[in-house]
């Protein structure tokens, strides 16, 4: 009889409050979740260095007094797209290769995931990346 190991799939999300302490836990819990979800080794690596920029991001850039930040993470097959939102629709990141007030951060979110983008929401922004289960 052939057995069959199945993949942990599912969805985490949370809300933080827009400091930097809002933004360790972030990553902390983001990385018990893919813990949680058997993502061990580099991808867990890459994907926790990912949540730790966007929402240092989301902190310093799109911060609004008593709005509070969002992370949502989807584990599939082969890729956990991570999602940081947060309440400032106006500021959006620079493109990769000009970093604004000195940061590299997303070039290392563009080195790290397969895709990431941004979008618009209601009230402020959703910055999102994807990154690979399988090491690049």
């Amino acid at each position: 009889m052939k057995s069959e190991t199945s993949t942990p799939t599912g969805e985490f999300t949370l809300r933080l409050s827009s400091t930097r302490r809002g933004a360790r836990l972030a990553r902390l819990l983001a990385v018990q979740q893919l813990h949680d979800w058997g993502v061990t080794g580099s991808p867990a690596e890459a994907a926790e260095l990912v949540v730790a920029e966007l929402a240092a991001n989301a902190v310093r850039h799109g911060r609004v007094p008593g709005r509070d930040f969002e992370v949502r993470m989807e584990r599939g097959e082969e890729h956990v797209r991570i999602e940081l939102s947060d309440a400032r629709g106006e500021r959006r990141p620079a493109p990769v290769g000009r970093p604004d007030e000195g940061g590299y951060g997303l070039l290392l979110v563009a080195a790290l995931a397969t895709a990431w983008g941004v979008k618009g929401r209601c009230v402020g922004k959703t910055v999102w990346a994807t990154v690979p289960l399988t090491p690049r």
